[in-house]
């Protein structure tokens, strides 16, 4: 699977481009082959499929979704190991779902995508590899991913530290931590689950947190044999379970969009500090003090305990310095450390900021989103004909599985190009007073959720305050939101042989 095949020289012209190999992208494919569409290509830059699940190999790296939805409905495993898999588990069931699909033949290894260019004159996307190679697709289905460029913070004299730093999500496997003193900065997810892997191998841990973060228990535990015979022998066994999962994540959604409601959930996250954390002290220092919801909830059983070890230390002190030998924090204590682990998230506030993507009338992605990322149910751009995009701006589930809400993009991408053929369109762009009016709507259901009145700034908000992220409802209201597109929302109009665009009526003004 890691070579990539032969191409020659000549512009590849796919009816569809995919860009990208994590779930979303491999799911497109897989759905168009279910739809007989076997016309086009997946662009991947790396050498092996997977997204963030080859990206992220730190230790203790695993899903906070239960296994049995964070997998395809239509790819199920029947062999999941846990209640919640780890991520070599879940890169395994992403490269076998590749090789039963028989996929292969489809994905462009090592070839990065840098250019997008949207030709008038044909309706079709120039689209340029970092090698120089162009496809002319088409129809772009952009699936690189909304947590895939680290987050890398410009702390004062970071340059000056002469220990090895990396991020999380380019954890160097090189760096042996046994006896070393290690400085982590950030207490999120993923440091949630790194920190009590590394304690215990490094010979002292200090942990910078910049706030508390409220944690839940992680129902977590093996999956049975008998389990796994039921799976296999009756397969709604396993589809109950799935339903189970769902409708665990997708209540406290309710929640979130009223957040009156979330006093149970911060009862029960208290009640677990308490639990697990005696000396007061350090409770208060891990107690947060914004509503639960407003930032991700960590699912985690051994968060607590692993700073509650001797050789770990939680700082709470503001960074104020690197310095050649450590961390100094603004109370003036120096912390010593030979490695720096940042666990400080991904840039989530333009996804495409380095992007060269070009669209109508030479309009780029920057200017279209200068005062923020925008798009039509998360999949569309106003501006940028036959290009869609798989959790784009406010698709985010809240709590839900992102799997559930990437199955219900991917029906509506499939469901789009029926529409163009239906029409024998050759472009297809969302109206750009339909993408105002859906996003004045949606912005105003976000306005009084958790996210916009917890009181706490999160990686859900970008620099004008906006939730960028969310989807203002249930899963179940996104799966139903994208059903059937509109054929009114959208310009949908066909270029025949030999005749500007300009001259031929659109199909759907013509009714």
């Amino acid at each position: 699977m890691a070579s990539t095949p032969a191409t020659s020289e000549a512009v590849e012209t796919p009816d569809v481009l995919i860009v990208g190999t994590g779930f979303a992208g491999l799911g497109m494919a897989m759905k168009l082959l279910a739809a007989g569409h076997s016309d086009f290509v997946v662009l991947e830059k790396a050498d092996d499929v997977g997204g963030t699940w080859r990206e992220n190999t730190y230790p203790g790296c695993a899903c906070d979704v239960a296994s049995v939805m964070y997998s395809y409905s239509f790819a199920p495993n029947r062999a999941w190991s846990r209640m919640y898999a780890s991520q070599p588990e879940i890169l395994d069931y992403i490269k076998r779902v590749v090789k039963d699909h028989a996929l292969e033949s489809h994905i462009r290894f090592n070839t990065e995508a840098v250019s997008y260019e949207f030709d008038e004159t044909s309706d079709r996307w120039s689209v340029r590899t970092r090698s120089g190679r162009e496809y002319r697709p088409r129809v772009v289905v952009l699936a690189h991913g909304s947590l895939h460029q680290p987050n890398i913070p410009d702390l004062p004299g970071m340059g000056r530290f002469k220990g090895k730093l990396f991020h999380s999500a380019q954890w160097d496997h090189s760096v042996d931590l046994s006896g070393k003193r290690v400085a982590v900065v950030g207490t999120g997810s993923s440091a949630a689950q790194f920190i009590p892997e590394i304690a215990g191998t490094a010979a002292h841990v200090d942990v910078f947190q910049r706030s508390a973060h409220w944690v839940l228990p992680k129902a977590d535990r093996p999956l049975k044999a008998l389990e796994h015979r039921l799976f296999k022998s009756l397969p709604f066994v396993q589809q109950l379970y799935r339903l189970t999962a769902y409708w665990t994540h997708e209540v406290p959604v309710l929640a979130f969009l009223n957040p009156k409601f979330l006093k149970v959930l911060e009862a029960a996250s208290l009640r677990m500090l308490r639990k697990q954390v005696p000396d007061p002290e350090l409770r208060a220092k891990l107690t947060p003090d914004y509503t639960i919801g407003c930032k991700r909830i960590l699912l985690t059983n051994d968060y607590y305990p692993a700073l509650q070890r001797p050789d770990v230390d939680l700082v709470t002190s503001p960074i104020a310095e690197f310095t050649e030998t450590g961390i100094r924090s603004a109370d003036g204590e120096l912390h010593e450390a030979d490695v720096v682990i940042l666990g400080t998230g991904f840039a989530t506030d333009n996804r495409c900021a380095t992007e060269h993507i070009v669209g109508r009338d030479g309009v780029t992605i920057q200017e279209a989103w200068r005062d923020g990322m925008t798009a039509h149910l998360g999949t569309t751009v106003s501006g940028f004909p036959n290009m869609f995009m798989l959790m784009g701006p406010n698709s985010g589930g809240g709590a839900q599985s992102i799997l559930f809400v990437i199955e219900a993009q991917l029906h509506y991408v499939v469901e789009c190009l029926r529409l163009m053929r239906a029409r024998r369109a050759t472009r297809m762009e969302v109206r750009a007073d339909v993408q105002r009016a859906f996003n004045a709507r949606l912005h105003g259901k976000l306005a009084g959720s958790v996210w916009n009145t917890g009181g706490c700034h999160s990686w859900f908000l970008d620099h004008t305050g906006l939730n960028r992220q969310s989807w203002p409802g249930t899963g179940t209201s996104y799966w139903r939101a994208t059903r059937r597109p509109d054929p009114r929302a959208f310009s949908l109009t066909r270029r025949p042989a030999g005749r500007r665009l300009s001259s031929v009526p659109s199909p759907t003004d013509a009714g």
